[in-house]
């Protein structure tokens, strides 16, 4: 592949068409089913849907076919077949990623910034959902006409876009068992819904935590009652709240308490995490918008890396039944309830993890509590397959010809429920797992940016595998 050429390709289609698409893609509030439980009859969904298949129409990629397929009380799907060009062997596939559904808002957007309001700033695109993961779709189909415009063979390509990632992808099974036949049985899954540990080179994903999550509730009294009257008799519900989280993690030391959700940390990834932390340094915490004072947890780079990809931890990301302070009155509170965001390693059980969370929760609760947990839909982690050689010489490659340094490969401390289902379906397929959410990029939180200028040339890489893919046999 000529690399020049693919750049300037990519390069003035990202900022002629791609990014004017990101930008109206961003003012659409698709948040995922899980935050929007009105998704179908408010239409933000579908309007997501319509922008991009509008788009991908209107490319000049040859031998494409597209579809918007809908099962029955599901998130629709966007599937995009490609047919092989040159000596290719028909019947091989290669499957690319990505998905367009959304995180909710979440307050503390700088000023001039917002979820819905996209604002190009210094090369980057700040608004939900750009980064995670809407460029997706328009980024895999870049990287194919690159490939084609250069008149190379590539595989058979087949693109999913599905609605309900952020949401654990619960309609993405029923959807890969009904497109089994047309999907086929890849030999590369390209997925760019991941992260960079910078932004000056290829990085791969080799692992993802899986997680385990739902709302934990406590209540005491069928209705609140002056704290006065009642405290001192009834037992606080937050009290014990508190003493049930404590079951779960140790709250001096952050670390997660059960035995079972833990896992060997396999010998190759702990020497790439090594390798990860020598080359970032301190950058694996710096990161991190910490106030001054605060300390990261962890006693070394390497330790914190592993806390991050291949150890349990616990987040607590919502909680319930207590009042605003402007209208916290004197009330010893009926309930109080909290949501809880465990992530397992990669190679941990999801469903087991739940199950095993909501026995230790709910045993014996202390005053005869009325104690209930909720899961959500779990999801296991992934742990990539051995790199073939000629992936691992394309990867480095275009990495070593694109950023002028070498690919790293990292675990990643996020969930792509998809993952770990291809695992399961096509054990024999190579992976590549990368993604534009390096430093400060902050998806699901506030001020989430895509980095503009590592998206092109992550565009580019993609195209050098595709190519590559296609002369593995001559590797």
């Amino acid at each position: 592949m000529d690399r020049h050429a693919a750049q300037t390709f990519i390069d003035e289609l990202w900022m002629d068409s791609i990014v004017p698409e990101l930008v109206e893609y961003i003012k659409i509030p698709n948040k995922s089913p899980h935050f929007d439980a009105s998704w179908a009859e408010n239409g933000y969904m579908e309007a997501a849907v319509q922008q991009i298949t509008t788009w991908c129409k209107a490319q000049n990629v040859k031998g494409m076919s597209l579809e918007i397929v809908r099962l029955e009380g599901r998130t629709p799907l966007i599937f995009m077949e490609i047919a092989a060009r040159g000596d290719a062997d028909p019947d091989d596939t290669i499957l690319l990623y990505g998905h367009l559904d959304k995180q909710p808002e979440m307050t503390g957007w700088a000023e001039g910034l917002g979820p819905w309001k996209p604002v190009i700033k210094d090369d980057k695109l700040y608004g939900r959902g750009g980064a995670d993961d809407g460029y997706s779709a328009f980024s895999s189909l870049a990287a194919i006409m690159a490939v084609q415009r250069q008149g190379l063979g590539h595989a058979r390509c087949v693109v999913l876009i599905e609605g309900c990632e952020e949401s654990g992808s619960y309609d993405l099974p029923h959807y890969i068992e009904h497109l089994s036949e047309r999907i086929g049985r890849p030999s590369l899954v390209v997925c760019l819904d991941s992260g960079a540990g910078n932004y000056e080179q290829l990085w791969l994903t080799v692992s993802l935590r899986g997680m385990a999550a739902g709302t934990l509730r406590v209540d005491v009294l069928s209705e609140g009652v002056h704290s006065g009257y009642a405290s001192g008799i009834v037992p606080s519900s937050f009290r014990i709240l508190r003493q049930l989280l404590s079951r779960l993690e140790d709250e001096d030391t952050g670390r997660v308490r059960p035995d079972s959700l833990y896992a060997d940390i396999p010998g190759q990834r702990l020497h790439q995490i090594t390798k990860m932390a020598e080359t970032l340094g301190d950058e694996v915490w710096r990161a991190y918008p910490f106030l001054e004072g605060v300390q990261p947890m962890g006693g070394d780079n390497v330790e914190r890396l592993l806390n991050r990809t291949w150890r349990p931890a616990l987040s607590y990301t919502g909680i319930g039944g207590i009042p605003e302070l402007d209208s916290a009155g004197n009330v010893l509170r009926p309930h109080t309830s909290v949501k809880l965001s465990m992530r397992l390693p990669a190679t941990v059980d999801g469903e087991a993890a739940t199950e095993a969370i909501k026995q230790t929760l709910e045993a014996d609760p202390p005053d005869g509590a009325v104690v209930h947990f909720d899961p959500d839909h779990p999801a296991s982690g992934w742990n990539a397959p051995d790199i073939a050689p000629w992936l691992q010489t394309s990867l480095q490659g275009s990495s070593r010809e694109i950023f002028g340094r070498d690919a790293m490969y990292m675990g990643e401390g996020g969930t792509i429920p998809f993952m770990a289902m291809l695992g399961d379906y096509f054990p024999e397929a190579q992976f590549v797992i990368t993604g534009v959410l390096g430093p400060q990029s902050n998806a699901h939180g506030p001020n989430e940016f895509l980095h503009i200028p590592y998206a092109r040339k992550l565009t580019v890489c993609v195209a050098r595998v595709i190519a590559d893919h296609n002369r593995r046999g001559d590797a």
